[in-house]
């Protein structure tokens, strides 16, 4: 491993500072691969390569030192697979290395996603020793019928003990993942996966609607999902629950109690900077000479491992002309929506090249302007589909 003292970028002034820089870190393996799961997993067979692969993520970051333009790092999210597989002696090791590379900002966020069905307390207690000051607990539903055809491993008792043992190990800060529309599901079900997270103390909670994938088993095997009219009735009743219960909804599916937004998730949203590392993982940067690129580290842990032929897959300069609808994809799922500032700096184009379709949409009621803030209505997030049509480039 690579034990060189932490770069000095002060020698190289940036004109990116202005832009959050992220680390997404994927982990590919899991348990058991669920049949709405589209995200690059793998089941596990035998002993997981912990050293060796983090050895290949570190080797990998350096490669991408290039793309940091001396900024510091806001916030790390750990996602998979399942990433709690890992021992909390490998995410210690690891942290240790991603320290002596890239500049922490004093308060940066430090996000694991973890399954209930993979974890105690003795663990939780461990990862936080380690540097994690942030969970993400994967539970889906709490309804053991649901759970099942869900293919999750862990029971309702499992996810309650896991929410418990976060809030023991000293985790204020964590989110409950949880789905509706589900298989013959019922708004009273709904609701109670809702109230039961709930009242189980979580501070965020990411509520989103089941979608049926290309490329798993349930695109080749749907199951029977409410109908379209039931869907809405679930979310409207769901955000009013949410809402009582002194959750304010930031982004399309994500709640959270004052305090609690999730920072990586933020950024990606306001169109931030992310370094990726790990099988399959995905990254964004802005450069110095005004392009904007994304990137893809190879899918295969096996191919990852052995650096065959090379950890990154995929490179693309962003086209221009393309940039109003990836900013508008990300910025108009928040309930804040966006400035002209954060369009202009977050792109690099004028406030010209859109400002014709936003009117249009104000004019039209989709969208609405409140302070400096260009929002969608509540009509424009049921037309969301629409209005970023016309984002599109001729």
């Amino acid at each position: 491993m690579n034990n060189s003292k932490l770069p000095d970028h002060n020698a190289e002034a940036s004109l990116l500072t202005h832009i959050p820089l992220s680390l997404y870190i994927h982990i590919p393996w899991c348990v058991r691969k669920c049949p709405y799961c589209d995200f690059n997993s793998h089941e596990k067979k035998g002993a997981l390569p912990e050293q060796a692969y983090i050895e290949a993520m570190l080797e990998d970051l350096d490669q991408d030192l290039e793309f940091i333009q001396g900024r510091e790092l806001q916030s790390i999210f750990i996602g998979g697979g399942t990433p709690s597989l890992f021992s909390p002696q490998a995410y210690q090791t690891l942290f240790k290395e991603l320290r002596a590379r890239l500049h922490f900002a004093a308060d940066i966020e430090i996000t694991l996603e973890a399954n209930p069905g993979t974890v105690e307390q003795a663990r939780f207690d461990s990862y936080r020793h380690a540097g994690i000051n942030r969970l993400s607990i994967g539970v889906q539903s709490f309804d053991a019928t649901q759970l099942q055809k869900l293919g999750r491993i862990h029971s309702n008792d499992d996810a309650l003990r896991a929410i418990a043992c976060a809030r023991n190990a000293g985790f204020d800060n964590f989110n409950v993942d949880l789905m509706h529309g589900l298989n013959e599901q019922t708004q009273d079900d709904a609701l109670r996966d809702l109230q039961i997270a709930i009242d189980a103390g979580a501070p965020h909670i990411s509520w989103y609607q089941l979608t049926i994938e290309p490329n798993t088993e349930f695109f080749k095997r749907p199951p029977s999902l409410p109908v379209e009219t039931e869907m809405h009735r679930i979310q409207s009743a769901g955000v009013d629950l949410l809402s009582e219960s002194n959750f304010t909804r930031y982004e399309v599916s994500a709640f959270a109690k004052a305090g609690h937004q999730a920072r990586h998730n933020l950024n990606y949203w306001q169109f931030g900077d992310y370094l990726a590392i790990g099988a399959g993982a995905h990254g964004k940067i802005s450069q110095a000479d005004g392009n904007i690129i994304r990137y893809q580290k190879t899918r295969k842990p096996e191919d990852y491992l052995s650096r065959a032929p090379s950890r990154t897959s995929k490179t693309e300069v962003i086209a221009r002309a393309d940039l109003p609808l990836e900013f508008m994809m990300n910025a108009l799922r928040l309930q804040d929506g966006f400035s002209r500032t954060l369009f202009e700096s977050r792109t690099g184009l004028h406030w010209q090249t859109i400002s014709r379709p936003i009117e249009k949409f104000i004019a039209n009621e989709l969208l609405q302007l409140i302070g400096d803030n260009y929002s969608p209505t509540p009509r424009g997030y049921d037309m969301l589909d629409s209005v970023l049509a016309e984002f599109l480039a001729d």
